[in-house]
């Protein structure tokens, strides 16, 4: 798991995502055959349930695809089921406070690191494999915070300190909204705050990434030296391409006009 993506991070360079937002599982299989680095199957909004996790994660096999999931809540359950379905990791939503970031790796490492408990499900191909799984799995598995509330960026350093984290994941819109701009992207102060999480994650060998909005900002953030960058999601990507499309030919189809 994730050995693929930690090359191209261990290199410095810029591991391209997708974040899905569909149960469409082929969404997943294009992104492999594409060569993306990985994706991030969100639970947390949205409808998404385990099943369509499965068919997700049944689609990456055999490419080199990381597939992390980020799970509804920060609870036990969620995590589990995620990481026993196969999940190779996960991100997990508004991490506040070192405590917080401790007890959620709780629920994705087995002991004596966590408290993971052991299962006979997909991830260990149904135990056929679990001897090998468990074995590896503490140090296979990426657990990536999320950082997207003024609170989390007060107390950054420190969530930052517990073990395992060697990638965080920055909420930009979330983080504006904490701080008053509901609605905005970056809002007043935010944009500056990103590149101060940045510096202070790199200086720690700490991966950080975000969702970028479109090529431009992909471009930015990876001249900015952000290791995991998502293209966007995928059905946002759909609608900006429909919609360059039909503006496109409705410019057209007025300078074409025979009236």
């Amino acid at each position: 798991m994730n050995e693929a993506l930690r090359q191209v991070l261990s290199r410095d360079e810029t591991a391209y995502g997708l974040w899905v937002t569909s149960e469409a599982s082929s969404v997943t299989e294009i992104a492999g055959a594409l060569g993306l680095d990985w994706v991030c199957v969100d639970m947390e909004h949205g409808y998404l349930d385990y099943r369509d996790i499965q068919g997700h994660l049944t689609a990456a096999r055999g490419t080199d695809l990381t597939v992390l999931v980020r799970p509804p809540t920060q609870d036990l359950e969620p995590i589990k089921r995620t990481l026993d379905i196969g999940a190779h990791g996960v991100i997990v939503p508004l991490i506040n406070t070192a405590e917080e970031a401790r007890a959620a790796s709780q629920h994705a490492y087995y002991p004596p690191r966590g408290r993971r408990g052991i299962g006979g499900e997909r991830s260990v191909t149904w135990g056929l494999e679990l001897d090998d799984y468990v074995r590896n799995a503490n140090k296979e598995l990426l657990f990536v915070p999320m950082i997207e509330t003024q609170s989390g960026y007060e107390n950054l350093d420190d969530i930052m300190s517990v073990g395992g984290v060697e990638a965080i994941f920055l909420g930009p819109g979330d983080l504006s909204a904490s701080r008053g701009a509901v609605g905005d992207w970056e809002g007043p102060g935010v944009a500056e705050i990103n590149l101060d999480i940045l510096k202070r994650a790199r200086g720690r060998g700490i991966h950080a990434g975000l969702v970028a909005r479109g090529t431009d900002e992909a471009m930015m953030r990876r001249d900015q030296g952000f290791g995991m960058v998502a293209l966007g999601s995928d059905i946002g990507l759909l609608i900006r391409q429909i919609r360059s499309m039909t503006n496109a030919l409705d410019r057209a189809t007025q300078h074409h006009s025979w009236f």
